[in-house]
């Protein structure tokens, strides 16, 4: 028996078939007309709508394709066997968090300086990767491009000292990416060892991964190893080429020694995250540990995000024989998370040199804004500075002010920094001390901002 519907009330500026298609849709949810019952005949919908044909036979064409409706010859349309569904309940949507506040003088650790960005270069290279590269439209290897591999192959082994075959090399889109990608292939209940103070985002990464996390304090040479020892960790991810935050580089004795502890059983394994190893400026960049490493105990991290640009999210993982053999075995199913085209653009910007012109351009900006900011700040009466040998950050202690003071009075000039002790778990962190960046400041914005300080702590 054909039963009733409502009709709809159409509105200009949308077509009339997909309005009376969403109205049929509602009814039919709300069981009008009820599992089983018939639909008005077309000629008849028609005529009490006052619309075309080919208006409503879409209208039902969808209905049918999507199962809310079912065609039966000489009989009509009838309605499918729905479960009814209650209306849609009022969700309480979370509200954004507030915008963050504006910084005068931004000098957080994350930021880079785009002025010498070799936008003409990275075009045209793109360019060329799109238009003579057609294949890469497919479907490309799980682990990066084998030619892409290849130059990171050749990069690192004459930059940092790396040893590894293309073979060993697996890009992803950020170290936070491959980090969570290597814990997957470990034991579930691996026991992690991370340095204290140490980098955030790491202890995040090991907690999202169900990792128990063992905090181990740094000294002047980095990770102790007696504390590491007696930890029972059998994974340790360590910064050994410029310590995040503290800036410490890790010498040759305590890299051999956290080298024998992974030897001393076979599941042990080093992480090394080489974040800005690039910049250094009181000597040539340190090799990497992975370079000392003799029996395959050393998973290299890498990325360009430091080096090019943080939007540049192609990171790489350097996978010891064995844990290579793992990695191919869970993840041979799944895609690379960098696009086929940027890693060509990035191949090409390796090979032809540009890389390699790039750093030396951004090592002696670098340089030079580091000295401008460290001498400035030097003035304020009681200041001692820190780590600003490498990398893109040192830190700062004004002993007549406690840490708060230090961060407060900052906010006041509307200076961004942080806390040490924002970085610090189980460790006590070194008082009266802050962490400041300054590779996103122009040297206008470093003089403006050493200034403001000075104002804020004289």
């Amino acid at each position: 028996m054909e039963q009733s519907i409502t009709l709809p009330v159409f509105h200009p500026g949308e077509p009339l078939y997909q309005q009376l298609y969403r109205h049929l849709v509602e009814e039919i949810r709300q069981g009008r007309p009820a599992p089983g019952g018939k639909m008005p005949s077309k000629r008849q919908l028609c005529a009490l709508l006052g619309v075309s044909m080919s208006t409503v036979d879409t209208a039902y064409s969808l209905l049918t394709a999507e199962g809310y409706l079912i065609s039966r010859p000489r009989s009509g349309y009838v309605v499918a066997d729905l479960l009814p569904l209650t209306p849609k309940p009022a969700i309480d949507v979370p509200k954004p968090a507030p915008a963050p506040a504006q910084w005068r003088y931004d000098c957080s650790t994350s930021a880079v300086d785009t002025s010498l960005f070799p936008f003409s270069s990275w075009a045209r290279i793109t360019k060329e990767a799109v238009y003579e590269n057609p294949d890469l439209l497919q479907r490309g290897d799980p682990q990066g491009d084998l030619p892409f591999r290849a130059a990171l192959a050749d990069l690192l082994g004459q930059y940092r000292g790396v040893h590894c075959s293309p073979e060993q090399v697996v890009v992803g889109a950020g170290v936070e990416y491959l980090l969570s990608t290597l814990l997957q292939m470990l034991p579930e209940h691996t026991a992690m060892a991370l340095e204290d103070p140490g980098y955030p985002v790491g202890y995040a990464v090991a907690a999202r991964n169900g990792k128990t996390v063992l905090p181990i304090p740094i000294d002047s040479r980095g990770m102790d190893p007696e504390a590491l020892a007696a930890s029972g960790a059998a994974l340790a991810y360590v910064t050994p080429s410029h310590q995040f935050p503290s800036g410490v580089t890790m010498p040759a004795g305590r890299r051999t020694r956290l080298l024998h502890w992974a030897y001393g059983r076979p599941d042990r394994y080093l992480i090394e995250d080489d974040y800005d190893s690039e910049f250094r400026y009181a000597s040539r960049p340190i090799p990497a540990m992975q370079g000392l490493d003799r029996e395959g105990r050393v998973v290299y991290l890498g990325t360009f995000s430091r080096s090019i640009a943080p939007s540049i999210r192609v990171a790489y993982m350097i996978l010891p024989p064995a844990l290579l053999v793992r990695y191919q075995q869970v993840f041979s199913h799944t895609a690379c998370t960098v696009s086929r085209f940027e890693q060509e653009a990035l191949r090409r910007f390796l090979v032809q040199g540009l890389y390699g012109r790039h750093l030396r351009r951004m090592g002696s900006l670098y340089r030079r804004k580091c000295a401008l900011f460290t001498r400035a700040l030097s003035a304020i009466p009681g200041v001692s500075i820190s780590g600003q040998e490498a990398g893109l950050h040192f830190l700062l202690t004004l002993p007549r002010f406690s840490e708060a003071e230090l961060v407060e009075r900052a906010q006041q000039v509307s200076v961004r920094l942080s806390a040490l002790s924002r970085y610090c778990h189980a460790a006590a962190p070194r008082p009266s001390t802050v962490v400041l960046g300054y590779a996103g400041l122009s040297q206008q914005e470093l003089d403006g901002a050493a200034a403001a300080l000075a104002r804020a702590w004289g």
